[in-house]
């Protein structure tokens, strides 16, 4: 589930090239670290993208994992690599997720958590940036479970 301590502050990303990304994803003392994600992101790019919030639904519009939080989640950080490329950005370059969940309880977190290490092996994440989950009593498509919104900092 929530693994150790992450680094009060890693090092900045370097790409393939040797340049630096543009977000530093920092654990600072005094605040717990959690495993899935860093608590603060800096970001020195110069562009803002925002990805709208990503549902279950495939590249066709169906609906992907019905009443499966996991199979959901993947489904959602699958449609935001998408969406991430389309803008020339990766999972690197995220500085913030904002998840919403659907009548949440903590005995959901092992689907959670399942759903999110599946898209990171399939889409090969290594990033954990800044995640604020949020319960709320339903979206605006009544089979949907979970919502994910990103926003990432390019050069």
């Amino acid at each position: 589930m929530l693994t150790g301590r992450a680094p009060h502050m890693l090092t900045r990303h370097v790409d393939t090239t040797g340049a630096q990304m543009p977000i530093t994803p920092i654990n600072p003392e005094g605040l717990p670290a959690v495993g899935l994600y860093h608590q603060v992101s800096v970001a020195t790019g110069s562009k803002l993208v925002f990805i709208a919030g990503q549902v279950a639904r495939d590249a066709t519009g169906a609906a992907v994992g019905e009443g499966d939080l996991a199979a959901q989640v993947e489904q959602c950080y699958l449609n935001i690599g998408a969406a991430l490329a389309a803008a020339g950005a990766t999972f690197d370059d995220v500085a913030k997720l904002t998840v919403y969940l659907v009548d949440w309880t903590p005995e959901k977190m092992p689907a959670f958590a399942d759903g999110l290490a599946r898209a990171q092996a399939t889409l090969g994440i290594t990033a954990a940036p800044p995640l604020t989950g949020i319960g709320v009593a339903a979206l605006a498509e009544p089979d949907m479970l979970v919502e994910i919104e990103a926003t990432a900092v390019i050069d």
